[in-house]
């Protein structure tokens, strides 16, 4: 598991002094640069190889503005050429909202995905909730 915590601004609250609900995603985003950086340590555009196929959130408590948002990021599963992230968000002891998301591992010079180096594999498995 690797941990990121937030600290909301004024400007991730919406009308219902809640966090709003597209604050979360981008949030996710950040909790998922440890397992980008295992593909692509230098983070280099140049060099990226790995394509968002889906991303899903469940929002299940509001999360408000003046506390810290802790991002739990854990593998759900990996497959050949793609792993599947699980993401919570918690504030405050709660559970916020939760979330998962597909990577794929991919060239974009061939336009197509391709395998997950066993070295690679064997890093992701280390974070399977």
């Amino acid at each position: 598991m690797f941990t990121k915590t937030i600290t909301p601004r004024f400007g991730d609250v919406d009308g219902l002094r809640h966090i709003n609900n597209t604050r979360l995603p981008v949030w996710f985003e950040l909790g998922r640069e440890p397992f980008f950086r295992m593909f692509n340590p230098d983070m280099l555009l140049e060099n990226w190889n790995l394509i968002m196929a889906h991303i899903d959130v469940d929002f299940l408590t509001p999360m408000t503005l003046g506390a810290d948002i802790e991002i739990r990021t854990y593998v759900a599963e990996v497959g050949r050429t793609s792993f599947t992230v699980y993401q919570e968000a918690w504030q405050g002891g709660q559970l916020g909202a939760s979330g998962k998301a597909v990577v794929v591992h991919y060239d974009f010079k061939a336009k197509k995905s391709v395998p997950i180096p066993d070295s690679i594999r064997s890093r992701l498995l280390e974070h399977v909730k």
